[in-house]
């Protein structure tokens, strides 16, 4: 344990779950395993509900710091940091900004592509007539879903014109703005990164092979045949390659801590996409960090420790 670790010890911690997103059931799992892990190492930690109890309670009831184990909306948009920001407490992940670009796939997108970051074209639509159009131009299969949601809630693989109009009906259950986006075919990867600025660096890549190539909410979280491979078991040097993409699409949105960035891999050309980043990844017994970092060397406890020590607040960096 680090001497910054060991600081966290003194504080009295909020791991805060659940809250009022679409993602609350995968939240509390991921909180109540950093919870336990917390508790293992002698934190003083307990869990917070922003769904049940309001956020200034965090400051009455004394916490000194907060790990942010919310997933979605209202905890990984820059809302809650923002609260936490004005109540002074610092906090776990990326700051206000970097929050709210990330978890809107359309500027993240929009801020990849003027940086020069290779990512899939898109549009952003506002009904089932303009996701024919988007079908159209993309060219099928294509992804519909929601510009702010995560967990592939509310996304649907479409291939024909006939599909539109009921992908974008769902889509728009969860968000007005609707995202289509052009069909990446080949290896699905993901990149976790820890820590700020010109010390942030990328884990071990994962590949990711999912039941009928379809990675969804079901397939992510709750089936056992979805099957992760950390080693990749990618050529070396193209893993390295989306190592430091990831590591630049991670800097070119302000991020800090710890992030996790979706890349495809086009099989035609080996040409890497950035998908989209999720700056505060799940922490379940599934989970992609925690699995990334076994492979780093870095068991679950030490990665936890490790997230809680690097908490701090915009004004203080």
């Amino acid at each position: 344990m680090t001497k910054t670790e060991k600081n966290t010890m003194k504080d009295k911690v909020a791991v805060l779950m659940g809250g009022r997103s679409s993602e609350r059931e995968i939240s509390l799992m991921s909180g109540q395993g950093v919870l336990q892990a917390l508790q293992s190492q002698g934190v003083d930690a307990h869990a917070f509900d922003p769904a049940e109890q309001p956020l200034e309670q965090l400051k009455a009831q004394g916490f000194g710091r907060c790990f942010i184990a919310l997933h979605g909306r209202y905890g990984e948009d820059g809302c809650v940091q923002g609260a936490l920001e004005l109540l002074g407490i610092p906090y776990t992940g990326s700051g206000v900004m970097a929050s709210s670009i990330g978890m809107d796939k359309v500027m993240t997108k929009r801020i990849w592509r003027f940086e020069g970051l290779p990512t899939p074209d898109w549009r952003l639509v506002s009904s089932a007539q303009e996701t024919e159009q988007a079908l159209t131009a993309l060219g099928a299969p294509m992804i519909v879903k929601p510009a702010r949601e995560g967990s592939t809630i509310g996304l649907t693989k479409v291939t024909s014109a006939e599909e539109c109009a009921a992908a974008y009906a769902l889509a728009a259950r969860y968000d007005h703005e609707v995202l289509c986006e052009q069909f990446i075919d080949g290896d699905e990867t993901t990149c976790p990164i820890l820590g700020s600025a010109h010390n942030a660096r990328a884990l071990p890549v994962i590949r990711i092979v999912a039941p009928g190539g379809n990675y969804d909410y079901e397939n992510k979280y709750f089936n056992d045949e979805t099957q992760y491979h950390c080693p990749s078991g990618l050529p070396s040097a193209e893993e390295e390659q989306i190592q430091r993409l990831c590591e630049r699409a991670y800097r070119t949105l302000g991020c800090r801590g710890w992030a996790r960035v979706d890349v495809m891999i086009r099989a035609s050309d080996r040409q890497p996409f950035l998908l989209e980043i999720n700056t505060s990844p799940g922490m379940t017994s599934h989970s992609l960090v925690p699995m990334a970092a076994r492979a780093d060397g870095m068991g679950y406890e030490q990665l936890c420790l490790h997230l809680l020590a690097a908490a701090s607040l915009d004004h203080a960096l």
